[in-house]
């Protein structure tokens, strides 16, 4: 039987690295191509980064750093790489 070993919090294991909603280029890593939040699973974050995660990625959206909808992303050819 193998048992796989879960991927450790990318944001625990770099002590220095800090989720913060000026950085879309960050951000952009966790959003989807269809401009949705990806789930923790694919992120590979614990519960407490994944809830700053989330909250970060919806403050750069409300301030136009990150696009809300896939058809922006379509058109502008990426996600927010300023």
């Amino acid at each position: 039987m193998f048992v796989r070993k879960r991927r450790a919090c990318p944001f625990c294991v770099e002590r220095g690295a800090r989720i913060d909603y000026k950085d879309p280029s960050k951000l952009s890593r966790y959003i989807s191509s269809r401009g949705k939040i990806e789930s923790r699973r694919r992120t590979s974050a614990c519960a407490k980064h994944q809830r700053r995660l989330a909250r970060a990625i919806k403050r750069a959206r409300f301030l136009a750093l990150l696009p809300y909808a896939p058809s922006h992303i379509w058109k502008t050819g990426g996600v927010g790489l300023k």
